[in-house]
């Protein structure tokens, strides 16, 4: 039988505050374990908490940006459950009156647009962090709890069950993080667990529009991850279901290295979490007034920014979506158009050279040693002639490590192209001289020969002499 897949995420966004949601405890990432602590955060007795107003702050931007509601009264619950890295056993969260109701994000996903609904966006706090002996849980001797991540806050951005394969979900959390870090509200680091997902999975006959029984996979710490994990649960039920057998709702955990989900445990539903409102917090209540102030700081976003980079700088479709995905990258590329530098030439060098350098580096663009002033300044020798491109993807190397400008690279070691054709005449004789059967496949018709010959020149100059030239000389000698 063919099944469809079912899927919908909740999305835990890390918010980039000083400090935690409830006290003042720094919310600093990578300090020594149980350092950033205190008994509010601890939830030590007779302590109160206090809310932080920029995490109210942010949770507002994020609404807008998504198209949600923002309720004018929303509230704090208790969420109950006992876990070791929950030092109150309860979590301060919202339940029934979240901050944003509805919503919705666009996604493309090969050639297609697609509308995923927002169920809500809700603050809360995050629970610390369990620290394994071990790789896993199961092949360790002991696990002891850093609580530094407890009381860091969170939105917690609960999608409806709209998307329907990995690629999907995929495409969905690159949007979530671009929007996030566009607003200046998360820095949307997975690997640092700024940003987390947990996926609802289930599959149901194609065709059928009944909802199936769901897996949930928790904690997904890569976009790849979340792909990968998706298709492979959506493969076990639908073998479980040929084979006649049911799916039992619980919540199941992706293992990267097998490449599989793993039973946790059974799922719990909202009944058992016991919730109920939260007496040391008093609701909270926003104007109009403010709302309409937090919707004037909201920059241009993403979607906005790739039209733009259509329209006024006549990028195609396929670069202005990749330039926009990270605010990084589009604010660095913007920096080398800004110096005079034509905007698909200054394109094709951050998607392809300069991109190449940033993964093998591990970092991204803003971090990058070579400025957008000096990518421009290379992209300028290139377009004046002063260099070939293949001499450029060598100078690029030298000036990410010496920090120096093109200019100065190219002139130390001595890679001015060569455009004199006087120079070139005898190197091009030279070789021709020495490659007599490339000369008669050329001069048979077979025109893909000249190449071999142009490579030899090139390879003679030490790639310093013009293509463009050669070319010319070439076949002008060849005839």
């Amino acid at each position: 039988m063919k099944y469809e897949s079912v899927i919908g995420l909740e999305v835990h966004v890390e918010l980039k505050t000083k400090t935690k949601i409830f006290c003042g405890c720094s919310t600093e990432f990578g300090a020594e374990p149980n350092t950033h602590v205190c008994p509010v955060c601890l939830g030590l007795p007779g302590v109160l908490p206090v809310l932080n107003k920029e995490v109210l702050h942010f949770a507002i931007k994020a609404g807008l940006a998504l198209h949600c509601d923002i309720l004018p009264y929303s509230k704090f619950d208790r969420k109950n459950y006992y876990y070791p890295d929950l030092p109150k056993n309860f979590q301060t969260s919202q339940f029934d009156l979240p901050i944003c109701k509805g919503g919705y994000v666009d996604i493309d996903v090969d050639g297609q647009t697609r509308r995923i609904r927002l169920t809500r966006i809700h603050m809360e706090e995050d629970a610390g962090k369990l620290v394994h002996s071990g790789a896993t849980i199961d092949t360790s001797d002991s696990t002891c709890v850093d609580y530094n991540r407890t009381g860091v806050p969170l939105l917690e951005i609960v999608g409806e069950p709209d998307l329907r394969s990995g690629a999907e979900a995929k495409a969905y959390l690159e949007k979530l993080r671009s929007i996030m870090q566009y607003l200046g509200v998360s820095d949307c680091r997975m690997e640092e667990g700024s940003m987390r997902c947990d996926a609802n999975i289930s599959v149901r006959p194609a065709g059928s529009d009944k909802l199936g029984t769901k897996a949930e996979i928790k904690n997904i710490n890569s976009f790849s991850g979340v792909q990968k994990g998706i298709e492979y649960e959506a493969v076990r039920q639908a073998q479980i279901l040929d084979e006649g057998g049911t799916i039992q709702q619980a919540t199941r955990g992706w293992e990267e290295a097998k490449g599989i989900t793993v039973l946790q445990r059974v799922k719990e539903g909202d009944s058992d979490y016991r919730y109920f409102p939260e007496p040391d917090l008093i609701p909270i209540e926003v104007s109009p007034e403010y709302i309409e102030e937090v919707r004037k700081e909201l920059p241009e976003m993403p979607d906005a920014r790739c039209k733009r980079f259509q329209e006024e700088l006549g990028l195609p479709v396929y670069d202005a979506n990749l330039l926009t995905l990270e605010k990084q990258t589009a604010d660095y590329f913007e920096a080398v158009v800004k110096d005079g530098v034509d905007a698909k030439t200054a394109s094709n060098w951050m998607l392809g050279e300069f991109a190449k350098k940033l993964n093998e580096e591990g970092v991204s663009a803003d971090a990058s040693p070579v400025t957008p002033e000096a990518l421009a300044g290379l992209i300028k020798l290139i377009a004046k002639g002063t260099i070939s491109g293949k001499i450029a993807k060598k100078v690029l190397p030298e000036m990410w490590t010496s920090g120096k400008a093109a200019a100065d690279v190219v002139k130390e070691q001595g890679l001015v192209q060569i455009t004199d054709t006087g120079a070139l005449e005898e190197v091009v004789k030279k070789i021709i001289a020495a490659n007599p059967q490339s000369v008669a496949d050329y001069k048979a018709g077979k025109k893909k020969a000249i190449g071999f010959l142009v490579g030899q020149i090139m390879k003679e100059t030490k790639g310093r002499a013009n293509p463009g030239v050669v070319n010319q000389l070439l076949t002008k000698n060849l005839q």
